[in-house]
């Protein structure tokens, strides 16, 4: 029977997430995030109609808080959705 460990599942998907935009702050505050972002949207047949505003250190924390949160509380909901599945196939 398969087990996932809800509090382990959403502490890796939020230390995940938290590094992907911790990757893109670095980003912005060498001064490349809004070629990256022309790029990403270029590849995607997509007109760019955003700007990357000036390198925030609070705007910057509160993105890596916000999305670790959210994405911790997303991983250990699907965990338990998937242990309570597999416990009524059972």
């Amino acid at each position: 029977m398969i087990y996932l460990n809800p509090l382990k599942c959403g502490l890796t998907l939020g230390v995940l997430i938290g590094i992907a935009h911790i990757a893109w702050s670095v980003l912005v505050v060498l001064g490349l995030g809004q070629e990256v972002m022309d790029f990403i949207f270029r590849i995607h047949f997509l007109g760019v109609g955003f700007r990357v505003l000036p390198f925030d250190l609070t705007t910057a924390t509160l993105l890596v808080a916000f999305t670790s949160g959210v994405a911790f509380l997303l991983g250990y909901g699907v965990a338990v959705a998937i242990n309570s599945a597999v416990e009524r196939e059972a």
